[in-house]
């Protein structure tokens, strides 16, 4: 599942993000969902999360 929209991420969610610095690498980050950053209900690009460990970045997987 991609994560361009707010409804389907929760805090806990365990998801795979690209940091604002890997973008053009396309390098995938793996963690937990511990704040939605992004405010409207969706984003071309992914929403915005931080994950528990502090990094910051766009959603492009949702994990089961």
């Amino acid at each position: 599942m991609d994560g361009q929209h707010r409804q389907a991420l929760q805090i806990g969610t365990k998801v795979r993000v690209v940091k604002k610095e890997d973008q053009r690498i396309g390098t995938l980050t793996e963690g937990v969902v511990k704040k939605i950053l992004t405010n409207s209900s969706s984003h071309p690009h992914g929403i915005k999360v931080m994950m528990e460990n502090g990094v910051v970045g766009r959603v492009k997987e949702i994990l089961p």
